[in-house]
């Protein structure tokens, strides 16, 4: 069996994305997620409006898997009130698209894409919140002082981070 050659450019760039997911923090991650959800709907809509129900399909399918994706990564130990809420929030966006798939309307789409537009730019400014904590954190040559644990234990105020 004659296994079929990739096109050059499709191989670069899918080299450039196994890169890009592999150094990827977990935080960029769940970002590509949501960029990978928010294109897969636009290319639901597109189907819906160029009436290719092959091509709405084909992104309903793959923008689900992302949303359950996204659904099954909560972690309620961390943030129980967030997690319900998110998912709440996933589980909705994830029936629109099974509603959307059978009725092909384009408004339900675009209610979808206004959800998961706004999840990613929240989850942008989250990241780079901490990227400038982080930042900050990093110019830091003595950490702030802390009260001692021991009333006469007073030597233990500050540290620094040279050592």
């Amino acid at each position: 069996m004659k296994v079929p050659m990739v096109p050059q450019s499709n191989h670069g760039s899918q080299a450039y994305l196994k890169t890009k997911v592999m150094t990827a923090t977990p935080a960029e991650l769940r970002l590509m997620l949501f960029d990978g959800a928010i294109r897969f709907t636009e290319q639901v809509r597109r189907g819906y409006t160029e009436r290719d129900y092959e091509l709405a399909y084909d992104g309903t399918t793959k923008a689900q898997a992302i949303i359950m994706e996204l659904l099954t990564a909560l972690r309620p130990d961390h943030a129980p009130e967030l997690c319900v809420r998110l998912s709440a929030l996933y589980t909705y966006i994830y029936k629109s698209l099974v509603e959307a798939n059978s009725t092909q309307d384009v408004a339900l789409i675009d209610d979808v894409l206004k959800l998961l537009r706004f999840e990613r730019e929240t989850w942008k400014l989250c990241i780079d919140g901490l990227a400038r904590e982080n930042q900050s954190a990093a110019g830091m040559r003595t950490l702030p002082r802390v009260a001692p644990t021991n009333p006469g234990d007073s030597a233990r105020g500050t540290m620094s981070i040279q050592g």
